[in-house]
């Protein structure tokens, strides 16, 4: 059930509920207050103490920290801690909730003084204390969900920005039969396109601005995409870019919308080795004339969900195992030429310049993202509103690729419904500067394809 729902009896008023929530919803959502609607929502003391560590620093969730401290310091007076500050007309009271002591309950079954035990005493409380109201829990943290459960309280998780269905989440690719020869043999013909009326009769309200289509019949193919203003369908070609030539349709529907310059956001998904940051790479390097740079991140989400500084040794030797694959790739690209060829030189130099880049997400925020090809591997691993600052700041002439796997999540607070690329290729699905492909066929060895089918 989302969050931000409210909930009816048939025949009856509305029943009001109250939400307790943890410290890490408002890391993921720092404006998570404005969506219960006309429910009270009571915020643990134990959480602001907590996001009081969280205020420095240039991570998304420090500056959720920051602005949450400050929505909350504008509610004005000491009714914060009394009967509650109301959010606004028709809307719900915001409370302080102060657990003085674990109640019994928890200090019998849980012996540990922990933030998150102090979290669930408060939620222990006041569901002792609302007979007539429901209280809920709500956290990212499925063991603290599982704990409330144990002890009767109602636990959720935020789920105002999660998707609804991954089963109907845009694939951006379609196979369409059924085509006479005379229709497929059209676009293998000068101009190599043709008004797109016919194809829009038979899609009826599946068709979008930059969708792919694989067209057939019992003997003939041909690989197509409906321009952004749905008037032409034009045919797509298998190009070589940058050495790396595409081994099936789905690769070749990628290249295209990754050198298509009229498209400034591409989002690519599919299990490991279908190729999605190879071709991201390759193509960026192929379109390398029309920008300033080249940059390629992926966030760093290290184990237990703790700083880098947790773990041994310097800064470089800390980051380079998160990065280290994205250097895998270029080298893939770079053999594909002789060391002395002047593409494999290339590389190089725009390495040694600057004009390629290839870093941990974090250290690119502050940059300048003005004529940037910016690539962000593993972005499932990012929340929605990390994703959000991330396209807001593209400047003109920018393109925004992002790449990864929505079933494969090392953030300790997402799933393959909440994440970041999944809750953009629902956005954005139908918007005419974006296209998206789903890679579902493995290009690396026989082996490891059937390691990631089987295992």
């Amino acid at each position: 059930m989302r969050t931000n729902k409210t909930t009816k009896e048939a025949g009856h008023k509305k029943l009001l509920k109250v939400f307790i929530l943890d410290t890490n919803v408002i890391l993921h959502d720092a404006t998570c207050i404005d969506h219960f609607q006309e429910h009270d929502i009571v915020i643990p003391l134990t959480v602001i103490e907590e996001l009081d560590h969280f205020k420095r620093g240039n991570q998304v969730i420090n500056l959720n920290a920051r602005e949450f401290a400050r929505t909350l310091d504008s509610m004005t007076g000491t009714a914060l801690f009394n009967g509650g500050v109301s959010i606004g007309k028709g809307r719900g009271k915001v409370k302080i909730g102060i657990a003085r002591d674990l109640a019994d309950e928890i200090k019998g079954i849980f012996k540990e003084d922990t933030p998150d035990h102090r979290i669930l005493s408060v939620a222990f409380e006041w569901n002792k204390k609302f007979k007539d109201r429901t209280v809920v829990l709500v956290s990212k943290d499925v063991n603290l969900r599982m704990k409330a459960k144990a002890l009767g309280i109602l636990a959720e998780d935020y789920t105002t920005d999660r998707v609804t269905s991954l089963e109907e989440l845009y694939s951006g690719k379609e196979i369409v039969e059924d085509f006479d020869d005379d229709f497929i043999v059209k676009l293998f013909q000068s101009p190599y396109e043709m008004p797109a009326k016919q194809i829009l009769k038979k899609l009826d309200r599946d068709a979008v601005p930059n969708k792919f289509y694989i067209i057939r019949n019992s003997s003939r193919s041909v690989l197509a995409y409906l321009d952004s203003e749905m008037e032409y369908l034009r045919k797509v070609d298998k190009n070589i870019i940058y050495g790396i030539k595409p081994r099936n349709a789905e690769q070749t529907f990628a290249v295209d919308a990754l050198t298509n310059n009229n498209i400034q956001l591409v989002t690519l998904t599919g299990k490991a080795g279908t190729g999605k940051t190879l071709l991201a790479l390759a193509s960026a390097l192929h379109v390398r004339k029309f920008y300033r740079q080249i940059f390629v991140a992926r966030p760093i989400v290290p184990l237990s969900n703790k700083d880098i500084g947790f773990l041994p040794g310097d800064v470089q030797s800390k980051i380079e195992p998160y990065i280290q694959p994205l250097w895998d790739n270029l080298r893939v690209i770079q053999d594909q030429f002789t060391e002395n060829d002047k593409q494999n030189q290339l590389i190089t130099n725009m390495v040694k310049e600057e004009k390629l880049i290839i870093e941990p997400l974090s250290y690119i925020r502050g940059r300048s993202l003005q004529r940037i090809f910016f690539i962000v591997d593993e972005a499932q691993n990012l929340t929605p509103h990390e994703i959000k600052t991330i396209i807001t700041r593209a400047g003109e002439g920018s393109k925004v690729v992002f790449t990864g796997d929505i079933y494969q999540i090392d953030h300790p607070y997402l799933d393959s419904q909440s994440n970041g690329l999944s809750y953009l290729i629902d956005h954005f699905k139908g918007q005419k500067l974006y296209a998206h492909v789903n890679l579902e066929k493995g290009e690396r060895s026989e082996l490891a394809e059937l390691a990631s089918n089987l295992l």
